[in-house]
C-alpha cells in the first residue's frame, strides 16, 4: 500500500510569512508557497509541509534535526544570522555557554523557529 508513496511530515506555525523568511533567509532552505502553506525542500530530496494554524501551540519536542559536520561551525554561522540557541543547565543533556550539548556519541544544539518549534543541529561522533 505504501511502497510507491513518498511520505512527508508536517508541522504548524502561527505566521506563515515569518516562517518562510526564517526557513529561507535565515536557514538558507528552499520553500514553495502554496495556498495551504509552505513546502519546505530539504537536502536528500526530502520535504516537510508547514501550515498556518491560528491556535498554534509550539511543539515541546524537536520537530526537525539538521545533521551537520560541525555543530560549533553551524552554531557560529547561525548565530551571525540572529539565531539564539537554547541553554540547558539541568537535565540529562546540559549545554555549554554556546548552547551545545556534548552527549554520548553526539553533539547537539537546539534552537527555535519564530513559532517556537524546536529544531536542532546534530553532529554524530565517529566511532574510535
Amino acid at each position: 500500500m505504501f511502497e510507491d508513496t513518498k511520505p512527508f511530515s508536517s508541522f504548524s506555525v502561527n505566521d506563515i510569512q515569518k516562517a518562510k523568511k526564517f526557513y529561507t533567509e535565515t536557514l538558507g532552505l528552499q520553500a514553495d508557497e502554496m495556498d495551504e502553506g509552505l513546502e519546505l525542500h530539504l537536502p536528500g530530496d526530502n520535504t516537510v509541509f508547514i501550515y498556518p494554524k491560528t491556535n498554534h501551540v509550539a511543539a515541546t519536542f524537536t520537530i526537525l534535526n539538521f545533521p551537520v559536520k560541525s555543530v560549533e561551525t553551524a552554531v557560529d554561522e547561525l548565530g551571525k544570522r540572529g539565531v539564539k540557541f537554547e541553554i540547558y543547565k539541568e537535565g540529562e543533556l546540559k549545554t555549554d555557554e554556546r548552547g551545545i550539548a556534548h552527549g554520548p556519541g553526539v553533539k547537539i544544539a537546539w534552537f527555535k523557529d519564530p513559532a517556537g518549534n524546536f529544531l536542532s543541529l546534530l553532529e554524530q561522533r565517529k566511532a574510535a
